[in-house]
């Protein structure tokens, strides 16, 4: 019972170690650890898989090592295993990578409307199909602006809109003062650069860390002391490549929400790279919208001003 089992004993160690000290993997190899804490929840998966293991094996060793890596990724994210959602709140948003090819972008918008929010963030908005997005919101939402291939639909009045420039060489994020009955907002839309995974050069997300850099320097400007953040940032909450816009601002889903939220892809959610975040606001309550068209999942959270 005791010898049995030293192989997968070692295994839970290693385990242990890379989710414990996750933010020492150094980037400067195909951004290893970018890579590593974009998909860390799902280490928590090789959990289970060593439980059977130890149990078909007997052996004791095994099974006590295994409560190493349990700690730690309860540690991690067992808060995000409760439901953190509360009542009330003075303001809804929501936030959906429509992606370039949806077959039915009118249906899209619609749907997203439906979820109630005063405010809508979209990305990835095609220069052809912006006047079918413009259409179906135009009962709900009064007042909308289109900068580049992202904009912003409100129920309430927007004043000094604008693009921002995060590095990119055309306009990918925006940033609008949108007058509540609570009070003044300043709502920044992005979509942060791709990032893919390659055999030859790993984790390629040079270009979106530069993005990234560039946001939070912008949010780190503004005036108001209400913000809200909206888009697709091809990142996650534990991404240290994104600290410059995440170490000033909080996550709805992690502050308000249930579960992991997880939006991307569509077709089976892996990662939560869509966000919504604030700063100077608190967030209610934070969900998942139901899949559209696009190859991401729209999310909505209600925070109180």
């Amino acid at each position: 019972m005791w010898r049995r089992g030293i192989v997968l004993a070692v295994c839970a160690v290693l385990l242990t170690l890379v989710m414990f000290f996750h933010a020492e993997i150094p980037n400067r190899i195909g951004n290893l650890g970018s890579l590593s804490e974009t998909f860390l929840p799902w280490f928590g998966v090789f959990v289970p898989v060593l439980l059977v293991l130890g149990l078909v094996r007997r052996s004791a060793t095994a099974l006590i090592a295994l409560l190493l890596p349990a700690v730690v990724w309860l540690n991690l994210f067992g808060g995000l295993l409760t439901d953190k959602s509360g009542s009330g709140g003075d303001l809804t948003v929501a936030t959906h990578n429509v992606n370039a090819g949806n077959p039915d972008p009118a249906g899209t918008a619609k749907q997203v409307a439906g979820s109630g929010a005063d405010v809508i963030a979209l990305q990835e908005l095609p220069s052809g199909q912006v006047a079918a997005y413009e259409s179906a919101l135009a009962d709900r939402y009064p007042y909308h602006s289109v900068q580049g291939t992202v904009g912003l639909w409100s129920k309430y009045p927007m004043s000094g809109t604008r693009p921002v420039d995060i590095k990119m060489g055309w306009t990918r994020a925006m940033r609008s003062t949108v007058t509540t009955p609570k009070g003044e907002v300043a709502v920044y839309v992005a979509h942060m650069p791709s990032v893919r995974v390659k055999l030859n050069a790993g984790f390629t997300a040079t270009q979106r860390d530069a993005s990234a850099d560039a946001l939070g320097e912008a949010i780190a400007d503004e005036q108001l002391g209400k913000v809200i953040l909206l888009g697709d940032l091809n990142g996650t909450m534990n991404d240290r490549s994104l600290n410059a816009v995440t170490s000033q601002m909080r996550s709805t889903q992690g502050a308000a929400g249930n579960g992991f939220g997880f939006s991307w892809p569509a077709s089976f959610p892996m990662a939560r790279i869509d966000q919504i975040m604030v700063k100077g606001i608190e967030p209610m309550s934070s969900w998942t919208l139901p899949a559209t068209g696009s190859d991401h999942l729209p999310i909505a959270a209600r925070v109180e001003l």
